[in-house]
């Protein structure tokens, strides 16, 4: 003992002082990063506030990656994903958009609008509507121009840039018009090799969902909806595209049924072959682009006068913060139990937020932006339950559809004095599903079993590694056509309809919103701004009322990280070098990945099975 005492003690001490000076190594480390932040962050704080601005300047609207109702994620896991290196997640905030348009037009200082739109990743419908009514709207009231200009124009892209006075592209740019749909994968064959089955049970034959997991191709029932959706779209694509271009109706599709011919004749050069088809007004350089601007407007430096949306928005003053309002809540992303981040609506976050706006004495209407694809049926419930005791308490309630209500989007749109989609909205989908998958082949295939003892046949009666009950099957079953009547009937109710009228319009299928309004389930068509005059005029208001965002509040850690964001993260990735990425997964193993992990999450759940409403549907 005595002499392995002797030879452990040295080695012991050895490790010891190792370890001792590998930890303070880390300390240091991290206390001269964190001080390396602190002096970043307090440095770009007391650099100045902002610059007056001056006339002729030109507001810079640049869209960066997708459009969305309310910011997913937090400000600290940006901050993190800063400092790995990472691209931080860039999105557009629709009502910020707006309210920097409406503000410039009325602004003297500001003399143009600039779209930027290279990063833009795109929207729906519905958010692209909003948006092309704001520039539209800002040209007619200020009588100032309004700019493109683009390396490239997708079609979402491009839809917004037609809206513009004048429309510019690079030499070797391209407009990517080509129409809506698309081709997903289906997995049947591929589960059966691996000897899975899904399981599914619906309601609704038209309630697709699920589809691509029990069959190997779109059911003739998706081919006839996906094909009067897209059809629907893509008209009020074109429509709006020629009407702000002046082309003659059906240009843009008999243009793209020869543009084999035509861009064959220009050798080529997509740009010279835009211009041809007129949709845009010149080709330009960058540097001969800058030169445009300052000759419209000023010279600043080497550039044009200029300022982005969001440094302009905080140079706007703050609305008083007392009189009446109107509050919105918003409910954007897929419908999951419990609590939610912003990104996604919790069943029970978003119906707190909604209890706060119904006890907000300043608040005398609600309205509720819906942007949801469906989820969860009883989150969904939780949530229109929550409008239902809002309306009771006298505050009417106005449901403002984005660009997917749908299914649990339309669930939780069920209790409201007033329904209001844009004609781009994808909505409707009443329908139900279930999946109980099971893995008994694939056990079978790698010589794997299970056994065990149970005091009733019900007890551990779904086990995926085991073959489906056929009793458990019918239990689900029963559930599911439970649900799918109290979807109909509520909607029924709430639609001052009779059921079997709901189930004729129900069954699954998703409607746009103008098919919507001509099948009665909605009341309206119309923006965001007609949502919240609905509301001003339910609640009687006779003054111009106050907006109130109902969102959750952000921790002090959070609000910290978001005041420094703009102004530290690029002096912080400029101290830490660009870091390795992760590499990318082509697209179709994207789809594959997200769609098996959707089928590995079914079963995953504080119940022994999920009914969903849910139509895993997105804006084309």
């Amino acid at each position: 003992m005595n002499l392995l005492k002797k030879i452990w003690s040295p080695i012991a001490w050895l490790f010891g002082k190792a370890w001792w000076l590998l930890d303070g190594s880390r300390r240091v480390v991290l206390n001269l990063l964190w001080l390396l932040i602190l002096i970043i962050a307090v440095t770009a704080l007391f650099r100045g506030g902002p610059k007056p601005l001056q006339d002729k300047t030109t507001l810079v609207l640049s869209l960066r990656g997708p459009l969305v109702e309310q910011f997913s994620g937090s400000a600290r896991s940006q901050a993190v994903a800063e400092l790995q290196g990472q691209k931080a997640k860039r999105q557009t905030r629709l009502r910020d958009v707006l309210a920097a348009l409406d503000s410039a037009a009325k602004d003297a200082r500001i003399s143009a609008v600039l779209l930027d739109l290279d990063e833009f990743s795109g929207a729906g419908m519905a958010g692209l509507h909003e948006l092309s009514g704001a520039i539209q709207r800002f040209r007619a009231e200020s009588k100032k121009p309004v700019y493109a200009y683009g390396d490239h124009y997708s079609q979402r892209a491009y839809y917004l840039a037609a809206q513009a006075s004048e429309v510019y592209m690079h030499p070797m740019g391209t407009v990517q018009v080509e129409g809506f749909g698309g081709y997903r994968l289906y997995y049947k064959d591929a589960l059966d090799r691996l000897g899975i089955s899904a399981n599914v049970l619906r309601v609704g034959s038209y309630k697709n969902a699920a589809e691509p997991y029990f069959t190997n191709a779109p059911s003739k029932a998706t081919q006839e909806a996906d094909a009067a959706l897209y059809g629907e779209l893509w008209t009020s694509y074109t429509d709006g595209v020629e009407a702000a271009r002046k082309l003659d109706k059906g240009t843009i599709s008999r243009d793209i049924e020869t543009l084999p011919q035509q861009l064959a004749a220009l050798k080529g050069d997509t740009c010279k072959l835009a211009l041809q088809q007129k949709l845009i007004d010149g080709i330009r350089t960058r540097d001969e682009m800058r030169a445009l601007l300052i000759e419209k407007g000023a010279k600043d430096g080497t550039s044009f006068r200029r300022i982005g949306y969001a440094e302009y928005l905080g140079q706007l003053k703050p609305q008083l913060p007392y009189g009446p309002a109107l509050g919105v809540v918003v409910a954007e992303g897929s419908i999951v139990d419990g609590e939610a981040q912003a990104g996604r609506i919790g069943g029970d976050s978003t119906a707190q937020l909604i209890r706060r706006a119904r006890e907000d004495e300043q608040v005398k209407a609600l309205v509720l932006r819906v942007n949801s694809p469906g989820g969860s049926a009883f989150a969904s419930e939780v949530v229109r339950r929550e409008l239902e005791l809002t309306r009771k308490a006298g505050k009417p309630v106005v449901i403002s559809m984005g660009d997917v209500a749908a299914s649990g989007g339309y669930w939780i749109s069920m209790s409201s004095d007033r329904v209001i989609a844009d004609a781009g909205t994808i909505t409707g989908s009443i329908g139900v599903y279930g999946m109980l998958p099971t893995a008994e082949k694939l056990m079978d295939k790698l010589s794997l079993h299970s056994g065990g003892t149970t005091t009733t046949w019900l007890a551990r009666s779904y086990d995926p590694s085991r073959a489906l009950d056929p009793r458990f099957a019918s239990i689900v079953q029963s559930s599911i056509d439970h649900v799918y009547d109290e979807f109909t009937t509520r909607a029924a109710a709430a639609r001052k309809k009779k059921v079997a009228e709901i189930d004729a319009v129900a069954q699954g299928r998703v409607w746009t919103g103008r098919q919507a309004l001509e099948r009665g389930l909605v009341d309206q068509l119309g923006s965001f701004g007609d949502a919240l005059k609905a509301a001003a005029e339910l609640a009687k208001l006779q003054v111009q009322p106050r907006l109130i965002y109902v969102e959750r509040e952000p921790g002090r850690l959070d609000r910290l990280l978001a005041s420094l964001a703009d102004a530290s993260a690029p002096a912080i990735q400029a101290a830490f070098g660009d870091m390795p990425q992760m590499p990318v997964l082509p697209e179709p193993l994207q789809q594959a990945w997200q769609d098996l992990s959707w089928l590995s999450q079914v079963s995953d759940s504080r119940r022994p099975y999920t009914a969903v409403v849910h139509c895993l549907c997105a804006a084309p």
